[in-house]
């Protein structure tokens, strides 16, 4: 699999604003820019791996992939802070 330059700086900038809002939505979980920059494309991963899946589509373009993103970080910071905090939402 080949990603160009190009590819890479979308991927980044997705998963910056996806690390961001699920930041905001869950919030006290965030772990810092780097961090939710690697929540964020960890999110989009397991989102796109989920939701195909469960039969969810939400469009095409960017803005649906920051919303898949989102949500995917939103799930990856309850589940690490599920762990992390011993249980508490």
């Amino acid at each position: 699999m080949y990603i160009s330059n190009e590819g890479l700086l979308v991927i980044l900038f997705v998963g910056l604003v996806a690390g961001w809002l699920a930041g905001k939505i869950v919030r006290g979980a965030g772990f810092g820019i780097i961090g939710d920059i690697v929540i964020g494309i960890a999110g989009a991963l397991v989102a796109s791996l989920l939701f195909p899946k469960l039969g969810i589509r939400l469009g095409t373009g960017l803005v649906s992939e920051i919303i898949y993103s989102a949500i995917g970080a939103v799930i990856l910071l309850l589940v690490v802070r599920l762990v992390r905090g011993g249980g508490r939402l």
